[in-house]
């Protein structure tokens, strides 16, 4: 599913979106480059349900541990507040998706 994601995402463009919508796919794009504040962006978005996306906490839960891995300082605790909300099914498919989002990160490099 996830990869799925990744792909639809892939090919938007400015001209594609508008308003608070762009703000979400400019973050995806930076997200794939390995920006850490676009990781932290992306789980704010979902988390409260922002910028034209759906409050979803498995997502935001990924985007945040994304970021706090990579040293957000804010992140940590965004992923902790979450995860407050969350059963341990749901931290559990949010890792498993966070480390799938790694992996196809580093099949891009190599």
């Amino acid at each position: 599913m996830e990869l799925a994601r990744q792909q639809m995402f892939a090919g938007i463009t400015p001209a594609d979106v508008s308003g608070a919508d762009m703000m979400v796919a400019q973050c995806l794009a930076d997200a794939a480059q390995g920006d850490i504040d676009a990781y932290f962006s992306l789980g704010v978005a979902f988390s409260t349900g922002s910028h034209g996306v759906d409050c979803e906490l498995i997502e935001a839960h990924k985007w945040f541990n994304l970021a706090a891995a990579g040293g957000h300082e804010e992140a940590c605790q965004c992923r902790a507040d979450v995860a407050d909300e969350m059963t341990a099914r749901e931290v559990a498919e949010a890792q498993r998706r966070a480390r799938e989002w790694l992996r196809a990160d580093f099949r891009k490099v190599a």
